[in-house]
């Protein structure tokens, strides 16, 4: 049986864009029929929840009780991946406490496969926060995103600055998330579904929508290359999942209009900006 893998998403700033990159992974897991929980600490409310509630609970991270409802279940769960958006703020805290209990040595040991997105802001202080991190992350694996869906400039990034704070975890990998089309963005926001529903043209019952054929393609077209950074990267095979990708949810055609999902039908050529 494969060991179960947990995938931490955070940052120590807001506004980095951290549920849109665990909504890509929730959606990327879903198309290779990766079976997965996943965790909201953003309460009340919760953010990943209203996308993906079918398998999102929300909990809060900083309380003991909901750190057992998580890591004591990693077992027991039929679930191959637990996925934890963490709140803004808590990353750092969320992993000295891990460290605290025994889960990163867990890691360390091979009982299981612990996975960090850590979502970077444009500024030097983002980077800072690399120092902080890389001090709990010696037996997980680490990626360092940088997320450009908010248009973010990376202002303060020369390249002798960007080595010497990514050189401090060797190991680690860098991710670029693109920028999507802000039309596009607001429109998947407003319907409330993951990105392939969106895609796929159906709304979060499963019922068929009436979504922009323009801007789905948008969205086909930007998730193509945010899941294309995940293969890169060998994402499915450091969290031990190698199924092949489901072709209901393959983010490549989009079915037409009251089709049956399984008849896809090519879709316009999208502008070349978004590439």
């Amino acid at each position: 049986m494969p060991k179960p893998a947990v995938v931490i998403i955070g940052a120590d700033k807001g506004g980095v864009g951290k549920t849109t990159v665990a909504r890509t992974l929730l959606d990327y897991l879903v198309r290779h029929q990766i079976r997965t929980r996943a965790f909201d600490t953003e309460i009340p409310k919760g953010t990943l929840k209203r996308f993906h509630p079918d398998i999102t609970d929300i909990v809060d991270i900083s309380q003991v009780a909901d750190q057992m409802r998580i890591f004591d279940t990693v077992n027991s769960t039929d679930a191959a991946v637990s996925l934890i958006d963490v709140r803004a703020g808590l990353l750092s805290p969320t992993l000295s406490a891990l460290r605290k209990i025994g889960f990163i040595e867990a890691a360390k040991k091979g009982e299981i496969t612990l996975v960090v997105f850590h979502i970077l802001g444009p500024s030097i202080a983002s980077l800072e926060e690399i120092a902080q991190t890389a001090n709990s992350l010696r037996d997980a694996k680490y990626f360092m995103v940088k997320n450009f869906i908010n248009d973010s400039h990376y202002f303060g990034w020369d390249d002798a600055t960007y080595a010497s704070y990514f050189k401090r975890v060797p190991d680690a990998v860098t991710i670029e998330i693109p920028k999507l089309v802000e039309m596009a963005a607001e429109q998947v926001e407003v319907a409330s579904v993951p990105f392939a529903s969106f895609i796929a043209n159906k709304k979060q019952s499963g019922g068929v929508a009436s979504y922009s054929l323009v801007l789905r393609g948008y969205v086909r077209h930007w998730l193509d290359n945010v899941w294309a950074q995940y293969d890169r990267t060998g994402l499915l095979k450091i969290l031990g999942t190698t199924q092949a990708p489901s072709a209901l949810a393959a983010p490549n055609t989009l079915p037409a209009s009251g089709a049956p999902a399984d008849k896809p039908r090519p879709i316009l050529q999208v502008a070349a900006e978004n590439a």
